[in-house]
């Protein structure tokens, strides 16, 4: 499982300068027509010219998606099968291609790791539409068009060809690492495919992470169909119903997010108000507001032995039922929901053997670390991005359960029952909880 936690705050020297009296605090920042500009300054973020480039690609594939999505209902060939039978859209492919492009543009040695290769869209197998033309030429150039429309302007004319091998730049043949410590970028196209497809109350997130000499850096989320009305958007008077966002983090700069509206399914970016992000500042599991996959219910978690659980904020009996936010789909959702304080706790809960890809999981660590929080397995180990030498395509431990908190620290005994928690709330908190919960041993002191 994967847990994110914030029980441990970056140091005081690498804190980014502002008040943290509340959960958000805004920040405003210069505009810019092409590039968005960023909640911190250059002379604090050693990565901000990467941040620059990765946030603006990002955003670029936010409104790739959206006008992809507009046509999903009219066009039944956007909507694909991959071999492994999860679904596939033009715009996971299309997406690859532009991040890709757009970053190999400014930064031509940094390798990518990321989700999709070519081999389907190359494949002989696809079939013939009635007119006896080939389904792949239309989809290679549906692609093209589609990554064409969001481009760069100063990128040269896109052809089949390059747009291919930017899609396989980040596939699992483009590079071999080795075991030193490694730079790389890790790109999630769109993770939530299902809620993708599914229409607007499911979110899907666009998740981009730079790795440098082993170390997550830099990490950027958006997703375009965020519901929840920030801060930012407050004082603008809009028939906007629905809201996106990018989320940015930075080592030692914290995570910020700011809005995009959706008006007439295009998106109209608002670049100069930033807000940061805190983890929710719960003390006890059971005023938690907890994360699960979409495809496994709580009665899988280990704390289902100690509370039950309702969906309903208004339905909670006592002490010993927490709250259920459903969120659809894919974990990087659930990561941005922990890293900006609306949800306390993602528990993932791995099947045997599984094996965890580094683009669900990367960029959704490090926004939920700057945001005060931590992941880790159930034992309270950090995720290995190096675990696998060679691809760097596999999250160590695979198989193991990844819990991702804003204020607790859970362990498991060997038969699966919870016995410790340890939160970074006052000791009294604590000790108050160990009364409650008999499954729950002594809490350190700190």
């Amino acid at each position: 499982m994967s847990l994110v936690h914030p029980y441990a705050p970056l140091p005081l020297s690498r804190r980014f300068n502002g008040p943290l009296s509340s959960r958000f605090t805004r920040a405003s920042c210069s505009s810019s027509p092409i590039r968005s500009s960023l909640p911190f300054s250059s002379e604090k973020a050693g990565f901000f010219k990467e941040a620059e480039v990765a946030v603006d690609a990002v955003e670029r594939a936010c409104r790739l998606c959206v006008d992809v999505k507009r046509t999903l209902l009219s066009n039944d060939h956007r909507i694909l099968e991959k071999n492994d039978q999860t679904p596939v859209t033009i715009a996971d492919f299309s997406v690859q291609a532009l991040i890709s492009l757009e970053l190999k543009r400014s930064f031509p040695s940094i390798p990518l790791v990321a989700e999709e290769d070519s081999s389907f869209l190359r494949s002989g197998s696809l079939s013939s539409q009635k007119d006896g033309s080939y389904v792949g030429n239309f989809l290679v150039d549906s692609i093209v068009s589609t990554v064409a429309d969001k481009a760069s302007s100063n990128h040269e004319p896109l052809t089949s060809d390059g747009v291919l091998e930017a899609i396989d730049r980040g596939g699992k043949d483009a590079v071999s690492f080795g075991s030193q410590p490694a730079t790389y970028w890790v790109l999630d196209p769109i993770d939530g495919t299902r809620g993708f497809l599914k229409g607007s109350d499911a979110l899907y997130v666009v998740g981009l992470a730079l790795v440098v000499e082993g170390k997550l850096v830099l990490g950027i989320m958006g997703c375009p169909n965020w519901k929840e009305k920030p801060l930012s958007a407050e004082d603008h008077n809009s028939d906007v119903s629905e809201f996106g966002i990018i989320m940015v983090s930075h080592v030692g700069c914290g995570t910020w997010t700011r809005t995009f509206l959706k008006h007439d399914s295009n998106l109209i970016g608002i670049e100069d108000v930033w807000e940061r992000c805190f983890v929710d500042s719960y003390h006890l599991v059971h005023s938690a507001r907890f994360c699960i996959p979409d495809s496994q219910t709580w009665e899988m978690i280990p704390l289902s032995v100690l509370f039950s659980s309702t969906l309903d904020p208004y339905g909670i009996k006592d002490e010993h039922e927490i709250l259920l936010i459903p969120k659809c789909c894919g974990s990087l959702c659930k990561y941005m929901m922990v890293a900006s304080g609306r949800a306390s706790v993602f528990i993932l809960r791995a099947r045997a053997k599984t094996v965890i890809k580094v683009w669900d999981h990367a960029v959704g660590v490090i926004c939920v670390k700057e945001s005060g929080g931590q992941v880790t397995d159930w034992s309270g180990d950090p995720l290995d991005l190096a675990a696998d030498t060679v691809d760097r395509r596999i999250i160590f431990p695979s198989g193991i359960d990844r819990i991702s908190t804003a204020d607790q620290y859970f362990e498991s005994q060997s038969h699966g029952v919870v016995h410790k928690k340890y939160g970074c709330a006052p000791c009294n908190a604590a000790r108050q909880s160990q009364t409650m919960y008999r499954y729950i041993s002594q809490t350190p002191s700190h």
